[in-house]
């Protein structure tokens, strides 16, 4: 079945290294990303991301030597790398979270979280956000929460962050509980020039912050 072991042993290692250029945690590495291949972003809001491809050649490469490190159960091996490459970091995240994390390190999101804007006149908006986010720690941890804009080509009107205008929002989330937050701010725009004025965006950014760190998810 093995046909060398020193280049599946390479191989492994590179993965290692494709793993830790853009892992997932503290911070969502690839949420500005407008094309991504595996976990690696090729390119942003601001161009191509260099580092995004030079790991997605060496995730090609990584399989390449897999497949010749082999003699056979070939395909089987290439479908096993692909899922625990896609699986493990979230494992590992939870892992650590739900043993040595602690504050909002503890603090996890799905990303499926939604605002929703409708203009009453030129210079206000009703703004309303739903999230859930999970503490995984054994302690309450309490933070504040900002929200970060989506960027998209050729569009930097303000959207999700004029929800900021009413905050800072103070959060707080018992041991091992998920919580659903649901935030509704009439907005005054008088002093935004460029922003939405009105739509729904989807799997929204957000900035946690505590007193000894900041998270960007």
């Amino acid at each position: 079945m093995v046909r060398s072991k020193v280049t599946i042993i390479i191989s492994l290692l590179i993965f290692g290294v494709c793993m830790s250029l853009f892992f997932p945690f503290p911070n969502n590495e690839i949420m500005d990303a407008r094309t991504i291949f595996m976990s690696f972003p090729i390119r942003n809001y601001n161009g191509y991301i260099i580092w995004g491809i030079i790991g997605s050649f060496l995730f090609l490469v990584a399989m390449i030597l897999l497949v010749i490190g082999l003699n056979k159960y070939r395909l089987r091996a290439v479908f096993i790398m692909v899922i625990v490459y896609s699986l493990l970091p979230t494992f590992l995240t939870t892992m650590y979270q739900e043993t040595l994390a602690s504050g909002v390190k503890a603090i996890s999101y799905d990303g499926n979280g939604n605002c929703t804007f409708q203009e009453i006149n030129d210079n206000k908006i009703n703004g309303e956000c739903n999230l859930v986010l999970y503490n995984r720690s054994n302690e309450a941890v309490t933070f504040e929460l900002e929200f970060l804009d989506s960027y998209y080509w050729g569009d930097e009107a303000r959207t999700e962050s004029i929800m900021n205008l009413a905050g800072p929002y103070r959060i707080s989330i018992e041991a091992n509980q998920k919580k659903s937050i649901n935030l509704k701010e009439l907005l005054d725009l008088s002093d935004v020039s460029n922003h939405i004025i009105s739509g729904t965006s989807n799997n929204i950014h957000l900035k946690l912050r505590d007193e000894e760190i900041e998270r960007k998810l």
